[in-house]
C-alpha cells in the first residue's frame, strides 16, 4: 500500500515471458478456481446481513489478523518498498516503518471501541448519536470514495499484469483483461460476502509471506546467513557507498523532499486507521477481546513482512545493477521479480523462470485478494448507510439489504472496471496517496471525535468529512503528481502549485480543526446521554451488535 507506481505492465517485464507463461498460466488458473471454489462454499452458508457483512462475527483473532494482513500488503507494499529499498537503501526502508507505526494507531485507537460501537460500517459509529441521514451520507460518500481510489488503482494494476503475463499487446486484449479481472472480483464478493472475501484474503496472505520468506531465504544463504555481508555488497554495488545505508538518498536531497516526507508519513500513519477495507474486519469477530487479539496477529505478520522486505530490497540492490533496475522500472518496481529470477539462476534458467511465475502469481493473487476487499467494504456502505438507512430511512428488510448490497457490488465493480479501462495506461500512483490522504483527513478525525468528544455535532462531523475530503483531492489534482514533472499523471501540461506529493500534511490537521470549528458554531445541542451510552459501549462491550 505504498506512494508507488502501479504501472505493472512494466512490473514484470523483466526476462522472457513466453518462457514460463505456461507455469503462470497454471499458477493463475489454480489460484482463481480455488478461491472460486471457496467463495461459492461461503456464499451458501451466507444467509443474512450479518453473515454478508462481517462474516457471521466467526472469525478467530488468528484468522482476521491472517485476512488484515492480506488485505492490508498490497502489490504496491509488496513490490515498491523493495524498489525503494533497491534504489534508495535506507530511505527506501522508512516506508516500512511507516505501515508498521500506523497499526499501533489502529490498535490503540480505533480497533476495539469501533468494533463495539458499531455493526457493519463507519457510518453507524458516526451515526450513534447523530442526526442518521447527513452522516450516514457523508460517512457513504467518503468510503466509496476511498475505496474507488484505491481500487482503480489495484485495477489497473492487475489488468496490465495479465496482459503482459499473457503476452497479450492488442488494446482489445487488455481491455478484455480488465474486464475479466472485475469480473472475478465481483463474483468473490457477491456471491462469497465477507466470509468469502477473508478467506480469499487468508490465502492471499500465506502465499504472500511464503513467496516472500522463500526468495528471503534464498538471498541470505547467497550472503551465508550474514545480514553485515548483504548490506556491504548492496552499499558497494548501489555506486553509492556507505550514503546508501545512511538517511538522505531520497528524503534529504532539500528541504522540501523532508517535508514531502512529513506529508506522507502522516497520511501513512494515520490513514491506515481511517481506511474503510481495513476497518469493517473489526466486525468479523465475536468479541472486542477478539478484536485486540487480530490486530496484534496483524502487527506480527505485517511487521515479518516489512522486515523481510530488507533482504528483497537489499538483495536486490546487491546482486543488480541499479542501471537494470532503472531500465526496466524507473521507479524500481520490477527488483523484487528480477531479484527472483536472479536468486534462480538468472534469466533463460529453469530456477529463474519458475522463482519469476512464482512471484508473479503472488503479485497477481495479493491484487484480487485487495480489490475484494476494497469492492466489499464501498459495496457495504453503499447498501448498508446509503440505501437502507437514508433512501429507506431504515425500513428495509435484512433480504432486502442484502441483495441491495450484493447490486451495489455489481454497480461498483462495474465502475472500476470502466474506470480502469481508461485507467490502465496511466501512472495511478497518486490514487494510492490520495486514498490514504483522505482517509486520514476526513474517516479518522469524524472516529476519534465521534468516540473521545462529547460535544462533537452533527455539523462538526459533516465539516470533517466533506472538508478533508475536498481538500485532500484539491491539492493533490494541483501537486507534482498530476502536472509539471516529468513523472507526472500529465507530463505534458503544468498547472500544479501546490508543491508537496501527499496533501496530508495540510489536509489531515484541517480535517481535524474543520470538525472543531464545525462542532462550536453549530446550533445544535450535542446528545449527552447517547454519548455516555456510546462510551459505556465502545470501552466495555456492553449490548455492542
Amino acid at each position: 500500500m505504498s506512494t508507488f507506481s502501479l504501472d505493472t505492465a512494466t512490473v514484470l517485464a523483466a526476462g522472457d515471458a513466453s518462457e514460463h507463461r505456461v507455469l503462470i498460466i497454471s499458477l493463475f488458473v489454480a489460484f482463481v478456481l480455488a478461491t472460486l471454489g471457496i467463495t461459492i462454499w461461503a456464499g451458501r452458508q451466507t444467509k443474512d446481513a450479518t453473515d454478508f457483512y462481517a462474516g457471521g462475527r466467526s472469525f478467530t483473532g488468528f484468522q482476521n489478523g491472517l485476512a488484515i494482513s492480506g488485505d492490508y500488503m498490497s502489490a504496491a507494499s509488496f513490490l515498491g518498498i523493495a524498489g525503494a529499498i533497491a534504489l534508495f537503501g535506507y530511505d527506501g526502508f522508512l516506508y516500512s516503518i511507516g505501515f508498521l507505526v500506523a497499526w499501533l494507531i489502529a490498535l490503540l485507537l480505533v480497533a476495539e471501541p469501533l468494533r463495539n460501537s458499531g455493526r457493519f460500517t463507519m457510518g453507524d459509529v458516526l451515526a450513534f448519536r447523530m442526526r442518521q441521514r447527513p452522516v450516514r451520507t457523508a460517512a457513504g460518500v467518503s468510503t466509496i470514495v476511498v475505496s474507488i481510489f484505491y481500487l482503480l488503482a489495484q485495477m489497473a494494476g492487475a489488468g496490465a499484469l495479465v496482459a503482459l503475463l499473457l503476452g497479450i499487446s492488442s488494446e482489445a486484449g487488455k481491455i478484455a483483461i480488465v474486464i475479466l479481472v472485475g469480473i472475478v472480483m465481483i463474483l468473490y464478493v457477491a456471491i462469497g460476502g465477507m466470509k468469502g472475501t477473508t478467506w480469499v484474503q487468508m490465502i492471499k496472505a500465506v502465499l504472500l509471506i511464503a513467496g516472500t520468506l522463500l526468495i528471503t531465504a534464498l538471498v541470505m544463504f547467497k550472503f551465508n546467513w550474514n545480514i553485515s555481508s548483504l548490506l556491504g555488497a548492496a552499499a558497494e554495488n548501489s555506486g553509492k557507498g556507505a550514503a546508501f545505508l545512511e538517511p538522505g538518498l531520497k528524503y534529504g536531497v532539500d528541504s522540501m523532499t523532508k517535508i514531502d516526507f512529513i506529508s506522507l508519513g502522516l497520511a501513512l500513519v494515520l490513514g491506515t486507521a481511517g481506511l474503510p477495507h481495513i476497518l469493517i474486519r473489526f466486525y468479523t469477530v465475536p468479541t472486542a477481546r477478539v478484536a485486540r487479539k487480530s490486530v496484534n496477529w496483524a502487527i506480527g505478520i505485517i511487521g515479518g513482512f516489512y522486515l523481510m522486505t530488507i533482504a528483497l530490497g537489499f538483495g536486490a540492490a546487491a546482486l543488480l545493477k541499479q542501471e537494470t533496475i532503472i531500465e526496466s522500472n524507473a521507479a524500481g518496481n520490477t527488483a523484487a521479480p528480477l531479484l527472483a529470477q536472479e536468486i534462480g539462476g538468472g534469466a533463460g534458467s529453469a530456477g529463474g523462470a519458475i522463482l519469476l511465475a512464482i512471484i508473479s502469481a503472488v503479485a497477481f493473487a495479493t491484487i484480487l485478494a485487495v480489490v475484494a476487499g476494497l469492492t466489499l467494504a464501498s459495496s457495504s456502505s453503499f447498501a448498508h448507510d446509503l440505501y437502507v438507512n437514508v433512501i429507506r430511512k431504515g425500513n428495509a428488510s435484512e433480504k432486502e439489504e442484502v441483495r441491495a448490497a450484493r447490486w451495489s457490488t455489481v454497480g461498483i465493480g462495474g465502475a472500476a472496471i470502466f474506470l480502469g479501462v481508461f485507467a490502465r495506461d496511466l501512472n495511478v500512483a497518486f490514487l494510492v496517496a490520495l486514498a490514504f490522504a483522505v482517509a486520514a483527513s476526513a474517516n479518522l478525525p469524524t472516529i476519534l471525535y465521534s468516540l473521545f468528544w462529547k460535544r462533537f455535532t452533527t455539523q462538526g462531523a459533516l465539516w470533517s468529512i466533506y472538508g478533508g475530503l475536498a481538500s485532500s483531492v484539491l491539492l493533490v489534482l494541483f501537486s507534482p503528481v498530476v502536472s509539471g514533472a516529468p513523472s507526472a499523471m500529465f507530463p505534458g501540461v503544468d498547472f500544479q502549485w501546490f508543491p508537496l506529493s501527499n496533501p496530508g500534511l495540510i489536509s489531515i490537521p484541517l480535517g481535524f480543526l474543520l470538525g472543531w470549528v464545525g462542532t462550536l458554531v453549530s446550533k445544535e445541542q450535542p446528545n449527552i446521554d447517547k454519548y455516555a451510552e456510546l462510551e459505556v459501549r465502545s470501552l466495555t462491550g456492553t449490548h455492542a451488535h
